[in-house]
């Protein structure tokens, strides 16, 4: 059913050259919906992307090169998207910055906080933080005149936000979640909703350092994980939910997808 309800959706999702993002991107693309890929280096990467979504039948994915930590890039992106396609129903704030870039060791070698490279610190959260309210910034008044709309935002587990040595990706996340409830909040009546969504755990992507052995990366999960709660919540079968954070790898495919939605929630924040 929530397949047939992307068909024909436009959606913008950022980093959607590698890892989650590809994966969101390709399964969107798959179920019908006409997309923007961004990401801020890497334009190969989102050719790419837009290539194997080519073979997989899809035929409207747009790579654009944008740095959502620039306004008039987050601007542009939205403003050609509507251009191209005449509106916009779904924005997945997917771009993100890891802990790769204050140290390659990180696991092995917890970096405190007042050891980080404070531009390394502003990056991070200029992306993983700004980047989101830009984007959602842009895309909001074609969201809330269309009377329908779907903003997803990419989030990670509770106990990495806390886990020590992991400032400023864990504060990031933190203050995404926050963005999430108080969005939905400010969304309400709208018909535009708000809710994070998290693979459950530690995910096959880049943010994983290469000192990482083949016994832990064959325990990564797949990032094509995020695919069916994405749909869902893309869909216009998740109408009524907003402010929520669904958690992927509790979610239950062999349900129906309003019973596997229920069981991946957890409560938003920490409330």
């Amino acid at each position: 059913m929530a397949d047939r309800e992307i068909r024909g959706k436009i959606a913008i999702v950022t980093g959607g050259g590698r890892g989650l993002g590809r994966a969101i991107a390709l399964g969107l693309a798959q179920a019908g919906a006409r997309l923007v890929i961004t990401a801020a280096r890497n334009p190969s990467e989102l050719q790419a992307v837009a290539e194997d979504a080519a073979r997989l039948g899809a035929r409207d994915v747009i790579p654009m090169t944008a740095d959502v930590a620039t306004e008039a890039d987050c601007q542009r992106v939205v403003d050609d998207t509507v251009s191209l396609f005449g509106g916009l129903h779904i924005l997945v704030n997917n771009a993100g910055r890891g802990m790769r870039f204050v140290s390659e060791s990180f696991i092995e070698k917890p970096t405190r906080f007042w050891q980080a490279d404070s531009t390394v610190w502003k990056m991070i959260i200029d992306t993983n933080v700004n980047g989101p309210f830009l984007m959602a910034k842009a895309a909001a008044p074609h969201l809330i005149r269309r009377g329908w709309g779907r903003i997803i935002n990419i989030s990670m587990n509770f106990e990495t936000m806390r886990r020590r040595g992991f400032s400023p990706y864990g504060p990031s996340k933190a203050a995404l979640e926050s963005e999430t409830i108080i969005w939905a909040q400010d969304l309400e009546g709208t018909g535009v909703t708000v809710n994070s969504l998290l693979p459950g755990g530690a995910t096959a992507t880049g943010m994983v350092p290469a000192s990482v052995g083949p016994e832990i990366r064959r325990q990564l999960l797949d990032p094509a994980i995020m695919v069916p709660p994405m749909l869902w919540l893309a869909s216009e079968a998740s109408d009524n939910f907003t402010g929520g954070r669904y958690v992927a790898a509790k979610w239950d495919v062999n349900l129906p997808p309003d019973q596997a939605a229920a069981g991946a929630r957890e409560p938003a924040g920490w409330s």
